[in-house]
């Protein structure tokens, strides 16, 4: 199916919840690239977000999003080269390498609608392409490696060369001093607890009454709904601030869990009203607890991507407005003065991830009544789903011949 979402490059981002970092060092628990790169960039968020408050600074958002998504599949089709290896071969032979990667990865980002691959040969061939974007995508990697290691330092500081790792991360992290927001960080007070809040969203695992391979967190499953969004709406022609919100919305979607823990959907709809009480405990829980690490701008943008997650809506006024029929939103709102969000496809691309971490574990061999219910759920509710030019149930009936074969 020659689609924006098509299996091969979703399974390839995927891929990313099998490779385990650190594997070479004592694991209190299993780190994950997929999870390190969901960490990087809320943290690049974070980063950008202080450079525009405090230096005034013009953010290319889409360049973020998509630097950071190039950056995963470099990493993917790299796997697991150790760093000090990995970055002698960029420095002697970084150009010859990366057009080796991308002619991996080619046959698969084609595919993808509006220039994704031409602009992603441009982010790893031309130096001055998105230059500031790819500072602060650097800074937010070393910030999230930092985070991972001081786990791991607390547990084997003894450990021959450790110190070295240490200095070495430490070292990046100054040459990056004049960011705001790693200044910010370095403080670990408000803004080093909000990344920190963030990162505990690894710690929560999906699916948590059925073992899985690969087993994946709260926070690794935020950043593939961000991914299946994206490639999604390259499919309905939106604008470049409605992709960016819609990736961004999707990332956060399930932030309030850092607070509530995952409570499923069967749980949600056992009682009526019920999901209705646990949204107001999470909203209460984001503003006594969220609120106060953030300032109040992004505190409000925050919440407008969580409070109602699932609904397309737009900004008026300042305030959030729903927008039922998706038609009217598209044609209508699919401006950036709108500030819209497509809460209808982050809700199929929620399901999707969700169907796809439940068929990847039973076509490896895992499987479990909840993993298999979960399946049949899905794929009978998305089935005929269609939004816009997006067939969703093509996609789903895609990666349900995993479950068949």
């Amino acid at each position: 199916m020659n689609t924006s979402l098509n299996k091969s490059l979703i399974e390839f981002f995927f891929d990313a919840a099998s490779i385990r970092r650190w594997n070479d060092q004592i694991n209190p628990m299993e780190f994950t690239e997929l999870d390190k790169q969901a960490h990087k960039m809320i943290i690049a968020w974070v980063l950008a977000k202080c450079e525009e408050d405090g230096h005034g600074a013009h953010i290319d958002w889409k360049k973020l999003v998509e630097g950071s998504m190039f950056e995963l599949l470099h990493r993917v089709v790299l796997t697991d080269i150790k760093p000090p290896v990995f970055h002698r071969m960029m420095a002697d032979n970084g150009p010859q390498l990366n057009q080796w990667v991308l002619d991996q990865l080619k046959p698969m980002i084609v595919q993808v609608r509006g220039g994704f691959a031409e602009r992603m040969e441009r982010y790893f061939l031309e130096n001055g392409y998105a230059a500031q974007e790819k500072r602060l995508l650097k800074a937010a990697h070393y910030l999230a490696t930092q985070w991972e290691f001081n786990i791991l330092y607390q547990l084997c500081p003894f450990i021959r060369g450790i110190e070295q790792i240490k200095q070495e991360i430490e070292d990046q992290l100054e040459d990056h001093i004049n960011l705001i927001g790693v200044q910010k960080i370095s403080l670990k007070r408000k803004t080093y607890g909000f990344i920190d809040l963030c990162g505990q969203l690894r710690f929560q695992k999906r699916w948590s009454q059925s073992p899985r391979i690969p087993a994946t967190s709260v926070l690794g499953h935020m950043l593939m709904v961000a991914i299946l969004t994206y490639l999604a709406l390259c499919e309905t022609d939106a604008c470049d601030q409605r992709i960016v919100n819609g990736f961004q919305g999707a990332l956060f979607h399930d932030l309030p869990e850092a607070l509530t823990r995952d409570i499923t959907s069967p749980v949600k709809n056992a009682v009526d009203g019920l999901a209705d009480t646990i949204k107001k405990y999470e909203n209460l829980q984001m503003s006594e607890k969220l609120e106060p690490l953030v300032p109040v701008s992004w505190y409000r943008m925050l919440n407008y991507f969580t409070d109602n997650e699932f609904a397309n809506r737009i900004m008026v006024d300042g305030k959030p407005e729903p927008q039922s029929d998706w038609n009217e939103f598209n044609t209508k709102y699919n401006d950036a003065k709108y500030f819209p969000v497509d809460g209808e496809v982050i809700n199929a691309c929620d399901k999707l991830a969700a169907f796809i971490e439940a068929a990847e574990s039973i076509h490896n061999g895992i499987t479990s009544k909840h993993l298999t219910e979960g399946i049949e759920r899905l794929g009978d509710l998305f089935r005929n789903c269609q939004i816009g030019p997006v067939d969703f149930g093509a996609v789903f009936a895609q990666f349900r011949q995993l479950v068949a074969s």
